[in-house]
């Protein structure tokens, strides 16, 4: 796509782009990925109404096209050619395309009415224009309703979205402020869990001196939990006078988080034969089975030399059972990355990964706010942010509206490229 949109800054009130958490009854359009951007301008980032979609040519000439394709396949099932792969692709097109083109068809009728209910308003008698403005109000709900249900349709499902997570936090820059930081940030995140009704069990726990964490990961199970939660991922800033320090300096630190979808046995399986499976005796604080039991569990996947380790708990079977939770999700995320760069060459499923260095959100406590930089949205009040609750919920809703808007963009803005 040659021209790059405007970014202004997001607003929660403009919410009515997608319907949170409203999930497409099939896929309307090729296997296009939900993401955000990283390299656009974060300067600001406005979410667009549902209307400013809808004014777009782009989009009108997207929806022509998908039902132009959906007459295509129709024709092609009607045929009597014989059973082959063409065939089963033109069914399969056929089922994907229905929904979406049915909802535009309706909406089109539903325009017409409008249109007609309008022009009853100027009539003479009071009764007929008291019918006509509730004929008004309801079909215009039913155009709102049917314009939320195409933009939706427009958003391919990802198999992730679905799935259950590993969560890993790491302490980066700025010492011991970091990682106290970083302890910070995993509670925020086991409380937003709860929050969320979401299970929330610690795999790994490597705390610092004073009361921080150098790295930490923690399973997360529960609706959507992926979805809500993998915009998360990536380099968090903080900036305060750290209690470490004496002088009253301000200082900045970073801390990495990083977020794994977790794959089931059945859409994910490793070989035994790829594994080194490793013994030793746990290390660090944790009573009387530290250094006199090899419980501590170390994993390596040969093929790829991804590691995996656990210690956390007193049986070797359990910290066995941990680590190769932990070593599949790094894996299948390995995979998931491999497959989106092939299709989008430098896009990525997630922003702003361990090996990545742009700062995705500051948490300046000087001045009381959190500013996500990819979206431009800034919320004060920083101590209630680290609660994790509404006010990460609310930037959640923003991040996640503002990844759908820009796919939708992608997708009628790529097809009209095509065409051209």
């Amino acid at each position: 796509m040659s021209r790059v949109r405007a970014i202004t800054r997001a607003a929660l009130t403009q919410r009515g782009v997608i319907r949170h958490g409203a999930a497409p009854e099939a896929p309307a359009n090729g296997a296009h990925v939900r993401r955000l951007h990283g390299s656009r301008s974060a300067l600001a980032a406005r979410i667009l109404s549902v209307e400013e979609l809808f004014s777009r040519s782009s989009l009108q000439g997207h929806l022509r096209r998908m039902e132009a394709e959906y007459e295509r396949s129709l024709q092609r099932v009607g045929s009597a050619q014989p059973e082959g792969e063409d065939l089963r692709s033109a069914r399969a097109r056929l089922s994907a395309l229905t929904p979406l083109v049915l909802r535009a068809r309706e909406l089109r009728v539903k325009l017409k009415e409008s249109e007609e209910t309008e022009a009853l308003l100027q009539d003479g008698d009071p009764d007929m224009r008291d019918l006509a403005e509730m004929e008004r109000d309801a079909c215009q709900g039913r155009i709102q309703d049917l314009k939320r249900a195409i933009l939706s349709l427009l958003i391919p499902a990802e198999e992730s979205d679905m799935s259950d997570l590993v969560l890993e936090v790491t302490a980066g820059v700025g010492g011991q402020e970091a990682m106290l930081f970083t302890a910070e940030v995993f509670d925020m995140y086991q409380n937003f869990a709860t929050f969320q009704g979401w299970g929330f069990d610690v795999l790994e726990y490597m705390p610092s001196e004073i009361g921080g964490l150098r790295h930490a990961s923690a399973s997360i199970c529960g609706p959507l939990s992926f979805k809500k939660m993998k915009f998360e991922a990536g380099v968090h800033r903080v900036q305060r006078v750290p209690k470490t320090e004496k002088q009253g300096r301000m200082h900045t630190s970073t801390m990495t988080v990083a977020v794994l979808p977790q794959p089931t046995e059945i859409s994910f399986t490793i070989n035994p034969r790829d594994l080194r499976i490793e013994t030793k005796r746990a290390s660090g604080a944790g009573g009387q089975h530290v250094n006199t039991t090899d419980s501590a569990v170390r994993i390596v996947h040969l093929p790829t030399g991804v590691v995996s380790e656990c210690q956390q708990e007193r049986s070797q079977l359990k910290n066995k059972e941990t680590a190769m939770k932990v070593l599949r999700a790094r894996l299948y995320s390995m995979r998931l990355e491999e497959e989106t760069s092939k299709r989008y060459q430098t896009r990525k499923l997630q922003i702003g990964t361990k090996g990545r260095s742009e700062k995705i959100r500051t948490y300046n406590f000087s001045q009381d706010r959190v500013t996500d930089h990819r979206i431009g949205k800034t919320l004060h009040n920083v101590h209630g942010f680290l609660l994790g609750e509404e006010l990460l919920e609310e930037m959640s809703v923003s991040l996640l509206e503002f990844s759908e808007q820009e796919t939708i963009l992608d997708i009628i803005e790529d097809g009209a490229s095509d065409v051209k």
